[in-house]
């Protein structure tokens, strides 16, 4: 029985002990640093929903500051610049030959053919084909600035804020998405004309003539599906890199409208 009284009051004595050590130290933590430990602290969470309120506020003011209209014309107005600038740069001679960003190869099918051709000192033939095939693009490519202006001027307001809101190429995204199979069917047949005026059409029959005599295979490929969408994605790439620019690079907004959109995006 004394065993266990005993024993209770040294657990007791331990315990007030260790509160006092406890108190010892929240005193000194407050005399050295003005922090009361005995103030409960607020947790990770509540910080961290504050934080997201705030910046969800600051987007929303920012945008605040203009109007459906404004956002609409700047987004037409940036999508515009990039359509013009990318076809201009595409229609001229080594347009597409000479960038890299968007040069058209070999077909990968039609790669085994270059190997082959140049293997028997026939590499310059090989050389022309893709030179070629990038001269029908630069051709062709003049056929998408009136379906892009269709789609430019169909886009609507709320189209027009989700894409200020969105990513780098949020823009060519949308649209890439409304004229993708309009540009496709209008480009085959300008494509397949293309391939003909500059003589692509006879040189690749050749390349594959050769190929298949001195291979014994019958190796085919369609150039003008192959060239059309390889002329397409060359656009689209024009146009992002356009649209980045403009979202990244104040230099970049040469009119008062796109200062005023996308200076207002760059607070998101």
């Amino acid at each position: 029985m004394k065993k266990n009284f005993f024993l209770v009051a040294g657990l007791l004595f331990s315990m007030s002990t260790q509160a006092q050590i406890f108190d010892i130290i929240k005193s000194a933590v407050k005399d050295k640093t003005g922090v009361d430990l005995n103030v409960p602290v607020k947790n990770n969470g509540t910080k961290t929903t504050t934080t997201t309120s705030t910046q969800t506020n600051k987007s929303s003011a920012n945008l605040g500051n203009l109007t459906s209209t404004q956002i609409s014309s700047g987004l037409k107005e940036a999508l515009s610049m990039g359509v013009t600038d990318g076809v201009k740069k595409l229609a001229i001679t080594d347009g597409f030959f000479k960038n890299e960003a968007v040069k058209i190869l070999m077909p990968e099918k039609l790669r085994k053919i270059d190997t082959t051709l140049r293997s028997i000192g026939m590499g310059s033939l090989a050389d022309e084909g893709v030179k070629l095939l990038n001269r029908a693009a630069e051709d062709a490519v003049t056929e998408a600035a009136p379906i892009f202006t269709n789609a430019i001027t169909s886009m609507t307001i709320t189209d027009a804020k989700n894409i200020l809101l969105g990513s780098n190429n949020a823009a060519t995204s949308y649209l890439q998405g409304k004229t993708q199979s309009q540009l496709f069917s209008a480009f085959q047949p300008k494509v397949k004309a293309s391939l003909g005026k500059v003589g692509a059409d006879t040189l690749w029959k050749n390349l594959i003539s050769k190929y298949n005599t001195f291979t014994g295979q019958s190796v085919t490929t369609d150039l003008n599906e192959y060239v059309t969408t390889e002329t397409i994605n060359g656009v689209f790439k024009m146009v992002a890199d356009k649209e980045s620019g403009i979202r990244n690079t104040p230099a970049m907004r040469t009119t008062s409208i796109l200062q005023k959109v996308f200076g207002a995006q760059d607070g998101k």
